[in-house]
């Protein structure tokens, strides 16, 4: 976690308004149309929503956003070589993947920056984030449920606080790098006993 109010202006967003953030690869897979079909139909004219990434799709999403009259909230930053500030920046951080999902990288830094998180079960979400503890989750490709829950969020902000505190509490016990390196270590020398 950060000072938001100084990631936002060393990146030049906003200091007031509600922002919503995304980090993910332009593929149509992680639900990007779905987010900003979803931000255009909350007719929250001083939201913001930054997308962070790059990759096949993102002419047809500028694209899209224009067609949808938001263009003006809407701010495609590229690929960043450091995510940490642009997460700081955000009120909250969204990932509506609806296939080909993993265990999104993202998410975890997401909540290791004590943001709240809105995605969805896909792949190995929901082993990440605990629904109505430390995220919420929508169905995949549903953008009427995921406006509700983003306008929801954006305007309930103890509730942003308590899922942002609880995400950063998991993060801390389960993704940290300790534990990671300790899991990895016992994953290779279990590996290296059977091949002894």
């Amino acid at each position: 976690p950060g000072e938001r109010a100084a990631a936002r202006a060393a990146l030049g967003l906003p200091a007031e308004a509600p922002i919503v953030g995304i980090v993910a690869t332009l593929r149509s897979w992680k639900g990007h149309t779905y987010l900003l079909q979803a931000f255009a139909t909350m007719r929250n004219a001083e939201a913001i929503l930054v997308i962070v990434g790059d990759g096949p799709q993102r002419a047809a999403l500028e694209a899209f956003a224009a067609e949808r009259g938001i263009a003006s909230q809407v701010r495609f930053v590229g690929d960043q070589p450091d995510v940490v500030p642009w997460m700081q920046a955000f009120d909250v951080f969204c990932l509506p993947s609806y296939a080909n999902e993993g265990v999104p990288q993202a998410l975890m830094q997401a909540m290791a920056c004590g943001l709240p998180v809105i995605t969805t079960p896909v792949g190995s979400i929901d082993e990440i984030v605990q629904a109505g503890v430390t995220g919420v989750m929508v169905p995949p490709q549903n953008e009427v449920r995921l406006r509700v829950e983003l306008s929801n969020l954006l305007t309930d902000g103890p509730r942003r606080r308590l899922l942002a505190a609880h995400a950063l509490v998991a993060a801390r016990e389960r993704f940290g790098a300790p534990l990671m390196v300790d899991r990895m270590l016992r994953v290779f020398t279990e590996a290296a006993q059977l091949r002894g």
